[in-house]
């Protein structure tokens, strides 16, 4: 994989060639390792819970008020990325939060504990997509960002496949609580790799959107946040992405105990698979989405993506057995892996100049975690009371206003998009 140097490395010497040469490579490496601090353990806390004893209901109202406290807490975590010079600290922290989230939960299943252990994995990953794209912007600048969100999305979702097939074989062969240890380890090794990123590549101007003097406005003053509730194409994207998360997100863990309620399946195995099978393609889908954005535009990449959800729900409503993983997840792939790298670009994009990158980075995950707060809830009481093939059913058509509306402003999101250079 040939790596474009940022245009700073040119007349900063050899050394901090070298160095940026480093961070983009480390960048990489700390995706890969992270995976599994922004997901905890993601879809296994379901069958996890099953097997203590929780019903769907609670177990998606657990699930709820983890995501309740991230979404509260992505916008403050935004405005502090863009401000703080502490960047790598901020990481290290997200991942020692998650490591305390595994041994919480496996010391105790009692609701206040589970509860105390998705509040700290979900502060982590508020806080952890805003540092991401804030070192990444502050590393490669606006000209390299959607290249390196596309290496970093690939490297993200090859983690998250590689933690999901270990935790699926350490799941089989020492049982559910091996997989703790190995969320607990993952996230000692990402914090060792941000440590590996030197301090001086990260530009911390460049991080929250401001380049060059010229574009400082009023002499470095920040856009104001009730901005935010006048810049439409980011509202209508949001809007787009919170319905859209409010169909997808309970989509995995919920299929995952639909099988296994079934007796189609392993409980570990059939987690892990679900979430191989998903991974695998967004990998290609990431580093493929660079290509597909420079040659249609944003707006057609995320039309596609949303159009995925609905086909899904229709799929894992009618195919309830252990085969039906493979289309259920190759499309949650296609459409998670488009948005993995579209979404952040395209905010990067709109709000270039503004010193706010990362706020609006925020604003836009706080909106995804309306939704998928919701989602565990909604499709765990649909489950409970009505079956888990309507649960899918209504799931899915919840994207289809996400296409409504994406298409009703398509005009809007196309202009504002297209202008920014």
């Amino acid at each position: 994989m040939t790596l474009s140097l940022p245009a700073r490395a040119e007349t900063g010497g050899d050394g901090l060639r070298q160095d940026l040469s480093r961070a983009m490579i480390t960048l990489c490496a700390l995706n890969f390792f992270m995976a599994d601090v922004q997901a905890g353990i993601g879809p296994f806390l379901g069958v996890f819970l099953q097997q203590h004893g929780w019903q769907t209901g609670p177990i998606g109202s657990v699930m709820t008020a983890g995501g309740i406290a991230g979404m509260l807490a992505t916008i403050p975590a935004g405005a502090f990325i863009d401000h703080t010079r502490k960047k790598r600290l901020v990481v290290i922290i997200t991942g020692l939060c998650t490591v305390l989230g595994s041994f919480l939960l496996l010391a105790s299943q009692s609701g206040v504990v589970v509860t105390l252990s998705q509040l700290a994995t979900a502060l982590a990953g508020a806080a952890i997509g805003p540092a991401m794209a804030g070192m990444t912007l502050g590393i490669v600048r606006q000209k390299g960002f959607n290249s390196q969100m596309g290496r970093n999305q690939a490297w993200n979702h090859a983690g998250n496949m590689v933690g999901a097939g270990l935790s699926g074989w350490l799941g089989w062969r020492f049982g559910l609580p091996a997989i703790f240890f190995l969320s607990a380890g993952l996230g000692v090794l990402a914090i060792v790799s941000v440590l590996a990123i030197p301090e001086r590549t990260i530009d911390h101007e460049a991080a929250r959107g401001l380049e060059d003097d010229a574009e400082h406005h009023g002499g470095g003053q920040s856009d104001n946040l009730k901005a935010f509730l006048r810049h439409k194409p980011l509202l209508v994207l949001a809007a787009c992405l919170c319905l859209f998360h409010l169909g997808n997100a309970a989509m995995l863990p919920l299929y995952g105990m639909a099988v296994v309620s079934a007796g189609h399946g392993n409980a570990a195995t059939f987690t892990a698979t679900t979430v191989v099978v998903a991974q695998a393609v967004m990998i290609a889908v990431s580093l493929l989405a660079t290509r597909w954005i420079a040659r249609r535009g944003y707006w057609i990449v995320l039309l596609v993506s949303f159009a995925a959800l609905p086909v899904r729900g229709i799929i894992a409503g009618t195919f309830i057995t252990h085969w039906g993983v493979w289309p259920v997840q190759a499309l949650d792939g296609i459409g998670a892996g488009l948005q993995s790298v579209a979404v952040p670009s395209l905010v990067a994009r709109l709000l270039k100049g503004t010193g706010r990158v990362n706020v609006g980075q925020g604003v836009v995950m706080t909106t995804q975690g309306i939704g998928a707060s919701l989602s565990p809830a909604l499709g765990g009481w649909l489950a409970q009371g009505m079956g888990y093939a309507t649960a899918f059913y209504t799931l899915g058509c919840l994207a289809v206003l996400s296409i409504v509306l994406w298409v009703g402003f398509g005009s809007t999101i196309r202009s504002a998009s297209d202008c920014k250079a």
